[in-house]
């Protein structure tokens, strides 16, 4: 994916599924805001207690949600082909 995007249309990309999955009123990726828009992304069979462990997972401040920053970090650390592709130069 990051060689056909680049990094610029990669972020972009990230950005737009942050945008898909946020409570739009508190522009963070809520339980609720995940849970409403969890069949966006295929993921309709997921439980409960595996939504929350997803928020849990990029949750660095510990505020329960995640922010834009967070939903990119997480989705980087959870596709290594990307990191990999960046760092041997690929875009």
């Amino acid at each position: 994916m990051a060689e056909k995007l680049g990094e610029d249309g990669l972020m972009e990309e990230l950005c737009n599924g942050f945008r898909l999955l946020m409570d739009p009123r508190r522009k963070l990726i809520t339980f609720d805001s995940l849970k409403r828009n969890a069949a966006l992304l295929g993921l309709e069979g997921l439980r409960d207690d595996e939504l929350r462990a997803m928020l849990r997972e990029g949750d660095v401040d510990g505020d329960g949600a995640l922010s834009e920053m967070e939903f990119c970090v997480l989705m980087v650390r959870l596709s290594p082909e990307l990191m990999e592709a960046r760092l041997l130069g690929v875009s």
